[in-house]
């Protein structure tokens, strides 16, 4: 797979899962989107499952203090977990810093109103605890104590991709959408591509976090679930995820694969590319459902542009809107099995990193040339009108009109 050797590594922890019943479902994370759910998730066998030794273990009051007891004022975000919230610790330990020096972490905290966020925490643990890729978040420690259970990652300073996309006035930049999408890829492809391949499971906006440089950072492993391994080809579960970002044949059977990860990679690209979220009540009939009102667009090519972000403007490459408007469509594609791969994927979108052919250059290309035509055509009233120069003239405006 892509970069597999010199970008990331596996430390094998390989949690093994059994089936746990009567557990409630996960909520919904972020509040405004439908989560699909069932009866229950699959935990590890065991909730004492031993850690890695490169986490660091804190105690309750050593994240209280570096939260300056999880004050309002420091909350992240809030999710189907807990509530994240900002910290700081000192370098090379537990122990709790000021504000605003030594290192910046993000802390989430547990719901304690049910045991399915417990068993979320020990998959996040031992998955993130096994997986370090440069576009994966980095969990630096966790804190189990009494009824207590917290997770601390490495902060990133930009948020969410969602936070940029959807809730943001000024529209995210076409090039860092690039430099976002190609990362966000390169996580997937990491977790399929590795010796004991991982399915994430709940891949979506909200999801992929950015730090300063818009690095994508795959983040919330709690669904994450090892693949099919052997001559298997799917993993039977129960259905949970997102509505709007699930594939449609796990939704119906339960069968999980990686392409339901590329399926649901897919839903994003259009989300980029179209800066509309993957259902939103709040449109049109015929509208609200992203992949519904897309496919039309994705399946003509003269009808492509129309899918791109207005408020870009045309401030984007056409032939990036042209290969990722195809690589789009095969992702979402009905058959699985007809799906790249999230390593073909990457291949895809690696070489398109350095275009430089904008839309807003090539239309005022277009404009210069109109004003030439029409400087030339407006000097050829005041010269005498030959039958030549009137057939010369004629020509002309049929070249302007087609320029059009």
């Amino acid at each position: 797979m892509a970069d597999n050797n010199n970008c990331g590594c596996w430390t094998f922890l390989k949690p093994t899962e059994t089936r746990c019943l009567n557990a409630s479902n996960r909520e919904l994370f972020p509040p405004s989107e439908a989560r699909l759910s069932s009866d229950n998730l699959d935990p590890p066998t065991s909730t004492k499952t031993k850690s890695p030794r490169q986490l660091l273990q804190f105690t309750f009051q050593e994240l209280k203090s570096a939260t300056g007891n999880f004050r309002p004022d420091s909350i992240l975000g809030e999710g189907g977990f807990g509530y994240v919230f900002k910290g700081w610790i000192e370098e090379n330990g537990t122990a709790p810093a000021k504000p605003g020096s030594r290192i910046t972490v993000a802390v989430k905290s547990l719901k304690l109103d049910g045991l399915q966020g417990h068993r979320e925490w020990v998959v996040e643990v031992a998955f993130l605890g096994q997986l370090h890729h440069p576009n994966l978040v980095k969990l630096i420690g966790y804190c189990i104590e009494e009824d207590h259970r917290l997770l601390v990652y490495e902060f990133m300073t930009r948020g969410s991709l969602e936070n940029h996309l959807f809730r943001r006035t000024i529209p995210l930049p076409w090039s860092n959408r690039i430099k976002i999408t190609l990362g966000a890829a390169k996580g997937l492809a990491f977790l399929h591509g590795g010796p004991e391949p991982v399915i994430y499971r709940d891949f979506k906006t909200s999801n992929i976090l950015l730090d300063s440089e818009y690095n994508a950072k795959l983040s919330d492993f709690g669904l994450a679930k090892a693949g099919p391994q052997g001559d298997k080809t799917h993993v039977s579960t129960r259905v949970v995820g997102t509505y709007g970002y699930a594939a449609p044949e796990y939704v119906m059977t339960g069968h999980l694969t990686s392409k339901s990860d590329v399926y649901s990679f897919g839903v994003v690209l259009l989300e980029i590319l179209t800066g509309r979220r993957s259902m939103d009540k709040k449109r049109p009939s015929g509208e609200q459902n992203l992949v519904t009102w897309a496919r039309p667009y994705l399946a003509d090519k003269r009808k492509l542009y129309q899918l791109v972000d207005p408020r870009l403007e045309l401030n984007y490459s056409l032939k990036w809107v042209l290969k990722v408007s195809q690589l789009a469509y095969n992702c979402l594609h009905r058959d699985p099995k007809a799906r790249p791969t999230m390593d073909e994927v990457v291949k895809v979108l690696t070489p398109l990193q350095d275009l430089n052919d904008l839309a807003i250059l090539l239309h005022h290309s277009r404009l210069s040339q109109q004003g030439r035509r029409k400087k030339k055509l407006e000097g050829t009233k005041s010269t005498k009108d030959s039958p030549l120069n009137i057939g010369k003239h004629r020509k002309d405006e049929i070249k302007l009109q087609l320029c059009k």
